[in-house]
């Protein structure tokens, strides 16, 4: 993969989820799919006096869902939500009354959290989003207490191949994300930690009528292209009744479009 396509930009990252924050939800079946998935690797009930954490914590939909496997009586702040766009913090803390949440706006490569103070850490597509994978694993080593476990789910490099593949007969532009690969994940991981980790890896197909139901619910998702080697321009008319004949080639025997989401679900472990 060509590193320049893999370069994003947090603050149009952070800008274009917050814009995104009262839409999100609305589109997000898949996401919620991939997450309640993820819940389940968790303890149904969290012991008592532990710290969870909620990295990438989006509406705030699954935060809930941790408050209400804490043990009772529900500490203030035993769930810390954090979240890098500040748009989307400030609708999930006025849409859900949350009280024993901090909800923190900070980066997932400099977690804004004191050192051994988690216990469990969970993570539902976010971490694709960020650029120092080291950094990244090096901090949730550091916010781990000893035994504890991170929980993490995120998308690999298939994810949307068909979209990739389509824009591709059209120009050399980076038009979809581009995410890093399980190997590179674990190597990172490895380098810059001491993290034992467990790998499952899934394949989601979406179907689509029309192609504009998947670009709609890119952009209400707020996970339309954040890589470079964008075209900086207007697409012109031309390329883009190319792009949608070029995907319209893929439908399958079912008169429907296919959209692939390739999941990594990580399970790593502080000794």
């Amino acid at each position: 993969m060509d590193n320049q396509s893999q370069v994003i930009n947090k603050q149009r990252i952070a800008e274009s989820f917050s814009k995104a924050a009262s839409t999100y939800d609305s589109v997000a079946a898949l996401q919620r799919d991939i997450g309640h998935q993820l819940l389940t690797q968790l303890p149904a009930v969290f012991s008592a006096g532990a710290n969870v954490c909620d990295l990438g914590c989006g509406t705030g939909y699954f935060t809930e869902y941790l408050v209400n496997r804490c043990a009772a009586p529900v500490k203030l702040g035993a769930v810390t939500a954090v979240d890098l766009a500040h748009g989307m913090l400030t609708h999930a803390r006025n849409m859900r009354a949350l009280a024993p949440v901090n909800w923190v706006c900070g980066d997932a490569e400099q977690l804004p959290l004191a050192s051994d103070a988690v216990h469990y850490l969970f993570s539902s597509l976010a971490i694709q989003w960020c650029q120092n994978y080291p950094a990244l694993f090096q901090e949730i080593e550091r916010v781990l207490v000893s035994g504890g476990e991170a929980h993490i789910a995120t998308l690999g490099p298939h994810t949307l191949y068909e979209l990739r593949e389509a824009w591709a007969c059209v120009d050399s532009f980076t038009h979809v994300n581009q995410f890093t690969d399980l190997p590179e994940l674990i190597n990172a991981m490895a380098a810059a930690s001491s993290l034992t980790c467990e790998v499952k890896v899934a394949n989601t197909v979406l179907q689509y009528a029309e192609l504009k139901q998947l670009t709609h619910e890119l952009k209400a998702l707020g996970a339309h292209n954040m890589n470079a080697g964008q075209s900086k321009g207007l697409t012109a008319p031309q390329r883009l009744k190319a792009f949608k004949h070029a995907y319209e080639q893929q439908r399958n025997e079912h008169g429907l479009l296919p959209a692939t989401y390739e999941v990594y679900y990580l399970t790593l472990r502080k000794p």
